[in-house]
């Protein structure tokens, strides 16, 4: 008698046949058993190689065969099973929807593999030189780049032959030149490569731009931005990861080197008289209370503002800090000469030529004379915040110690801040300046060694509580136009690849006479005061030297997992979002940078709305506002002050492409900028403070604007342009 659950089924039945066992399984418990079929070994018995005690050699030895060839069956079995392609191990966020099979576009690590993938499974590749061109536009392309390479080849062959000067074959190497700043001239930015040449004729690169490049959505090449080709965001989906990152668990970081960098250089009684006319009017800095920022030891943050007719107009916030100098002693005899100080004024490229301007007349208004610099491509600067941000800078930023010479004061404590999560405990505008050694001797970076215990922590409160970089004296070298030079010619990658080779396992490769230091210098920042917000690093760096400090930076690996995360600016925007606190130049609109930002704005949102179908689009003049009132007040698509003041809409002109042109004549001295009729005037916070809290104040202009924070108390997200109405009164009964 047969089972219950046995099924006879009849060869000669017409009726389809069911389904596969296997099939019936879910997907992983079917993998499970194709799993363990590829795993399991078939073997043979020895009971037939013996034969009444004897050892029958012959079936011995076929039997050991058969196992051997069951082995390397199963093992080709198990790796064809579970193996998985060159191009399904692709980091996630490098991952496309519609995946090329093109070799180059998989990470270095996988290029061999996938070829050779490729390769066995005859799936037709795409050789981007080889391919035929499809287009005329293409044809012309390529016809014009043989054309070039068979002029640059002709042109190294006769250098070569007229003198060797610069070719290795005559045994005379040249090294390249050191850049010349002019004083009190704009200067030109760095010479690029000539295959990028044709891409930066009115605008320059970044020292990262190749690297964000492929990782984030840049500024239109027609349309750059401050005249910088700039990051403006991620590609990949950032707006949550950087609310972590900034605030709860990593690290943000973005590559600063397009703001302005502006050098003072002399005697202290002409500078203050400078600084003073600019908006450092405050008498307790140049008091007592003053020294540690006079003598190089803090920075200040504030306006720069300028003097119009018969009020001050706000040009942008600044930061300036002075090179470290001894105070001199009372017994000290009176110098012979007076002193030369220096002085760095660092701003937003948005008001570069407006500030530059204004130096340069006080500048030469001045008895003895103030020499001005244009130092925008001599420094670059990174920014990190986060949580995982001092431990990031500690894992890159190895100090520069010469065998006779033991490390400075501000080397020392640097090192010694592990365990530090918010830059903001740290004292206010305090910076370290010290030189460090080529991060590339250090890649890749290793996780910072963290404080293990309590007594370390409280080793680390005493010490930011004393602040022992304030009994010393921080370096100059960021100062110093030859150390800067010096610190861009280190040497090649591929001597530094064959110096990791040479050194013992595990071991990085020692530091040598030609790898000159790299001088830096760390401030310290904090968007806002009133709440313990995260603060934030501002790291100072020869222009040339950003590149390899950033390759280190965002490849350290954090000890709470991941790497440092990067932003453009629609992330540094959403970071000052959310710390409550205003984004120069969009949120300034009184100033003449942020009216111009404005105006371009106001041009791209009246492009958007025409360019939507009517049924798609806000009609403003159809808006209900309440009692007897329709339309909106105003352009809907601008914040139009104007039209509260009474007075004419501006109309937009390309002024920004007028502030491009003249920054790259460097020939002449800077042109004055043509005055834009901006229709408001912006109020600084601290003095809107003062006139809210005082009883006695004077009343501001009609036309003066201020930035504040408002809190929805209900539902809703404020768009831009929006209108804030008063609730009309209620009807009388």
């Amino acid at each position: 008698m047969l089972p219950k659950n046995t099924r006879i089924v009849s060869t000669n039945s017409k009726k389809r046949k069911g389904p596969p066992q296997s099939r019936n399984m879910n997907g992983r418990a079917s993998k499970r058993t194709r799993v363990n079929t590829a795993r399991s070994i078939l073997t043979q018995s020895t009971d037939a190689a013996l034969n009444n005690g004897e050892l029958d050699l012959q079936a011995f030895l076929k039997a050991r065969e058969f196992e051997i060839k069951a082995l390397e069956d199963g093992m080709q079995k198990t790796k064809k099973l579970l193996a998985t392609r060159a191009f399904q191990e692709v980091p996630r966020d490098m991952r496309r929807r519609t995946a090329s099979h093109n070799v180059k576009r998989v990470p270095k690590r996988l290029q061999r593999r996938a070829g050779r993938e490729m390769k066995e499974d005859n799936t037709p590749t795409v050789t981007p030189s080889k391919r035929k061109p499809r287009s005329s536009r293409e044809r012309i392309r390529a016809e014009t780049a043989k054309r070039l390479g068979i002029l640059a080849a002709k042109k190294r062959a006769t250098k070569g032959n007229a003198g060797g000067a610069t070719m290795k074959s005559g045994g005379i190497i040249t090294r390249a030149a050191k850049p010349k700043i002019r004083r009190d001239k704009l200067n030109d930015p760095p010479e690029p490569k000539s295959k990028f040449r044709k891409r930066q004729i009115h605008k320059t690169w970044l020292p990262t731009h190749l690297w964000h490049a492929k990782r984030a959505r840049m500024t239109e090449p027609k349309k750059p931005l401050w005249r910088f080709a700039i990051p403006v965001t991620s590609t990949e989906k950032s707006y949550r990861p950087t609310h972590r990152a900034s605030g709860a668990r990593g690290a943000m970081a973005w590559d600063m080197s397009y703001m302005s960098t502006i050098g003072l250089q002399g005697p202290i009684e002409s500078i203050e008289k400078v600084l003073r006319v600019i908006g450092i009017s405050e008498q307790s800095l140049w008091e007592t209370k003053g020294e540690k920022w006079r003598s190089g030891k803090r920075t200040w943050n504030g306006w720069l503002s300028r003097e119009v007719e018969d009020h001050r107009v706000q040009v942008g916030p600044m930061t300036v800090l002075w090179a470290a100098t001894s105070q001199a002693s009372s017994k000290d005899p009176a110098p012979k000469k007076r002193p030369i100080r220096q002085v760095f004024v660092r701003i937003h490229p948005a008001a570069f030529l407006e500030a530059w301007t204004e130096l340069l007349r006080l500048s030469k208004m001045q008895r003895p004379a103030v020499h001005v610099e244009d130092l925008r491509f001599e420094i670059g600067s990174i920014d990190i915040t986060g949580p995982g941000s001092t431990e990031a800078l500690l894992g890159i930023l190895h100090p520069y110690q010469e065998s006779e010479n033991p490390q400075d004061v501000h080397a020392q404590t640097f090192k010694s801040l592990a365990g530090v999560t918010n830059p903001a405990s740290l004292p206010q505008h305090s910076l370290l300046a010290f030189s460090i050694m080529d991060p590339r001797l250090r890649y890749p970076p290793r996780t910072a060694e963290l404080p293990p215990d309590q007594g370390a922590n409280l080793e680390l409160l005493q010490m930011l509580a004393s602040w022992p970089v304030d009994n010393s004296l921080a370096s100059t070298a960021l100062f110093d136009r030859d150390a800067r030079f010096k610190a861009t010619r280190f040497p090649s990658q591929k001597s530094i690849n064959r110096r990791k080779g040479l050194a013992p396992p595990g071991c990085y490769p020692s530091v040598t006479p030609t790898d000159y230091p790299i001088p830096i210098m760390l401030l310290t920042s904090r968007l806002t005061s009133e709440n313990p917000s995260q603060g934030t690093w501002t790291l100072l760096a020869p222009w040339k030297c950003v590149l390899p400090i950033w390759y280190g930076l965002v490849h350290y690996p954090l000890s709470s997992g991941g790497n440092p995360r990067f932003g453009g600016l629609e992330e540094l925007r959403q970071v000052h979002f959310e710390s409550g606190v205003p984004w120069f130049p969009a949120d300034c609109p009184g100033t003449r940078s942020g009216f111009e930002w404005e105006m371009e704005e106001r041009q791209r949102r009246k492009a958007e709305w025409d360019r939507r179908p009517k049924g798609k689009r806000v009609e403003w003049s159809s808006l209900d506002l309440g009692p007897g009132k329709k339309g909106e007040l105003g352009l809907g698509w601008a914040c139009d002050f104007e039209h509260i003041l009474g007075v004419p809409t501006v109309p937009f002109t390309d002024e920004t492409q007028q502030t491009a042109d003249s920054a790259n004549e460097t020939e002449k001295e800077a042109p004055n900028a043509k005055e834009i009729n901006v229709p408001t005037h912006h109020l600084i916070g601290k003095a809107f403070n003062s006139l809210l809290s005082s009883s006695q104040f004077e009343l501001s202009p009609a036309s003066t604007v201020a930035t504040v924070k408002i809190t929805l108390l209900g539902r809703g997200v404020a768009n831009p342009c929006a209108r804030v109405y008063r609730l009309p009164p209620p009807p009388p009964r």
